[in-house]
This record gives C-alpha cells, sequence and structure tokens, in this order.
C-alpha cells in the first residue's frame, strides 16, 4: 500500500552514550522486522566518539580526553572523531531504506537538507561542502555519520544548539584541520536549547523525508504540524 511512512517520535533525554548504542540496536532490530521506523531524540554526557574511518587512537591520547571528564568510545559510524554533550541534540534515525529510497547517498544528503532547512528557519544561511555535515562559513554546526545495514539506518547526526563548544578545542573535529565549530546560539547570540529546537527538527525532517511522525512513550500522540 502507498502512503507516506509512519516514523515513531522517541525522546530519550539525557543518556549516555552506551545506553543510546543499546536503545538503537533494539530499534534496528525491531526495523528488521517489522520496518517500523523511528526517530530517536537525546542528549549524551559529555563524550568522544571515533567512527570507522579513523585508525585506533594511541591510548595516552584517550586517557588525556578521559582526564577531561569525557566519556571515550568508538563506534560503527561513519566520519571520525567528534564530541558529544549537553546542549546538543542528537538525533539517531532508524530507518528502512526500502521505505524511502535505497541509496545511503541520497539518505545522507537528505540528512543535511533537514538541517540546511532549520537553520534557514532560524534565519542562518548555512551550507554544506564536500566534507559530511552541515557548516556556517568555515564552522561545523551539525556533525553527520551514519551507519546502514541491509538498508536499516542507525546513527544519525548531531547539531550544537548551545553546546558548550569548548569541548572540541581538545581535538580536530571530524578530523578536518583547519575548521571550526560553531552551534545556533553562537550564531543568534542568544540562548538557543535543545527543547526550543526539536519542534524545528521534526518539522523539516518530516518535510524532507515525506513521512508522518507519531510519539513513542509517555505523551504519545501525534507531532506533525508546523513547529510553534
Amino acid at each position: 500500500m502507498g502512503g507516506r511512512p509512519v516514523v515513531q517520535v522517541v525522546r530519550l533525554g539525557l543518556v549516555s552514550y552506551q545506553e543510546a548504542l543499546q536503545q538503537q540496536q533494539a530499534y534496528v532490530n525491531r526495523t528488521r522486522g517489522s520496518s517500523a521506523h523511528a526517530l530517536l531524540l537525546c542528549q549524551h554526557s559529555p563524550v568522544y566518539t571515533t567512527g570507522i574511518r579513523h585508525k585506533p587512537y594511541p591510548p595516552a591520547q584517550l586517557d588525556r580526553l578521559r582526564l577531561l571528564g569525557a566519556d571515550v568510545h568508538r563506534t560503527n559510524r561513519g566520519g571520525l572523531i567528534t564530541f558529544h554533550g549537553p546542549g546538543q541534540l542528537v538525533c539517531y534515525p532508524v530507518l528502512n531504506l526500502s521505505s524511502f529510497q535505497k541509496s545511503v547517498r541520497w539518505y545522507v544528503g537528505a540528512l543535511e537538507e533537514t538541517i540546511l532547512s532549520l537553520c534557514s528557519g532560524f534565519g542562518i544561511r548555512a551550507s554544506t561542502s564536500p566534507h559530511t555535515g552541515v557548516w556556517v562559513g568555515d564552522n561545523k554546526i551539525c556533525a553527520i555519520g551514519i551507519h546502514c545495514g541491509r538498508w536499516v539506518t542507525s546513527h544519525g547526526l548531531a547539531l550544537n544548539c548551545n553546546t558548550d563548544l569548548s569541548w572540541f578545542r581538545h581535538i580536530v573535529p571530524c578530523g578536518i584541520p583547519g575548521r571550526g565549530v560553531t552551534s545556533l546560539s553562537s550564531e543568534l547570540q542568544r540562548d538557543v536549547g535543545v527543547d526550543e529546537t526539536v519542534p524545528h527538527l521534526l518539522h523539516a525532517f518530516r518535510e524532507r523525508f515525506c513521512c508522518r511522525l507519531t510519539e513513542g512513550g509517555p505523551g504519545s500522540g501525534q507531532t506533525d504540524g508546523p513547529p510553534p
């Protein structure tokens, strides 16, 4: 049957990276069996993560990052090293691309276009580049790193809202020298938190992926409609 795919929005709140991985895997297993799509939203306690495109970091360097008070995880997503922490909206779409378009390149482009639309709604002129993600000038505002197995996606994007950007000073974000990071708050010169940003993300995601959104867990109900 036709119609727009239905994607369940799951709000995890502030969770550790390890807990989010476990939640993702549970939804990946569910999606493989039923094509029941989900959009996991969360914030993380401070953590540095590395992707599959990077050789293992020297133990001394990892220890240095841990001494800052952050966890360190090696992941199976694409991309290089990045930081996640409070004030950053992390979005893990668990989608069966058979219901959308069976193309990883299309999928990554659609995520980038979702964030471009969100930024435009805030009056921020953002762009893409040969480096994956979304940028404002030479500063990255949103990192994207995904995994796709048997057309089921995991991992996703991390949008800086009112993140403490000083955490990024201890790494070369996403392995790209000479580039910086920014946030919605930095660009707008006012505090823009995750709670304010979520409705804009959901609106942009629904429009770009031509899907219907429903709430999962507590407070279930339709989320379709424009942001406030």
